[in-house]
């Protein structure tokens, strides 16, 4: 079923319940201008669907910063006009939804960046807050990440659970080559990793490897003609401190639940 964004915007306005603000009402509905403005440096994101909450509460606004470009303090990235109960009814609803993904994408960016002359690339995972798994992972993306799987439906990726539950990673591996060509497994091990190889997978995940770990098991994949066969990602314990020596130890793809999970969004604000 295709995402729909209009509608869950509209859930946004819902939840404030911008229909029923009763401090707005207390104001005279006279045609005003407004603009937001950021408050501190960053990689912009959201900014169309901010244009699109305003839209839908009956303003009008231009876009003076597109996503995912750069942003500067005190600088004005969006002005809106339109009555003045309608601008300030979804205010906090568009700078909250604008200060997440912002902060998002800058995370993000600054990670890629850290990454950008190896061969791995960053991956966002599904650890994001419910509700807002498709607007984290645009964002990640705005940022220059990847997204990786956005639902459960997309791919298949065998956890330790998954195996705890069932008993034996072969046997899982052995039905999901029935299902589909391209499957991911979740591996603990060395031993693991060259199984699920060895079987087929298309992308194999090191848990929480170390970096040495890493690269002694890409070079035993290696050496078993198995390396160019798969790709290899790493995942856990993985942070701004270590990612260089990650993405250098020969991994394609680095995935991290922080900069979905643990959001230091960008400040902005909105000045009539």
């Amino acid at each position: 079923m295709a995402f729909n964004v209009r509608a869950e915007l509209a859930r946004f306005l819902r939840e404030d319940n911008v229909q029923n603000d009763i401090t707005s009402s207390l104001i005279t509905n006279k045609i005003i201008g407004a603009r937001i403005v950021s408050r501190e440096q960053g990689v912009i994101a959201g900014i169309r669907f901010t244009s699109m909450l305003f839209a839908m509460n009956g303003c009008r606004s231009k876009i003076l910063k597109k996503d995912g470009s750069t942003i500067h303090k005190n600088q004005t990235v969006l002005i809106v006009t339109g009555p003045a109960r309608k601008i300030l009814s979804c205010e906090r609803t568009a700078l909250n939804l604008l200060s997440r993904m912002s902060g998002i994408a800058t995370t993000t960016n600054q990670l890629a960046r850290m990454i950008k002359n190896t061969n791995a690339r960053l991956y966002s995972t599904r650890k994001t807050a419910p509700g807002l798994r498709y607007f984290d992972k645009e964002a990640v993306e705005m940022g220059g990440g990847k997204k990786h799987r956005v639902t459960l439906a997309d791919m298949i990726m065998i956890k330790d659970n998954h195996i705890a539950a069932e008993g034996s990673l072969e046997i899982l591996i052995q039905r999901a080559r029935k299902k589909d060509k391209i499957f991911e497994v979740e591996v603990e091990t060395e031993k693991d990793a060259i199984l699920a190889a060895k079987m087929g997978a298309s992308i194999i995940m090191l848990d929480n490897f170390t970096v040495t770990k890493i690269r002694k098991t890409i070079a035993s994949l290696d050496r078993l003609g198995l390396r160019d066969k798969v790709k290899i990602e790493a995942s856990g314990g993985i942070s701004s401190a270590n990612i260089v020596a990650y993405a250098k130890s020969g991994v394609d793809m680095i995935s991290m639940g922080s900069i979905t999970n643990s959001v230091k969004a960008i400040d902005f604000s909105l000045e009539v």
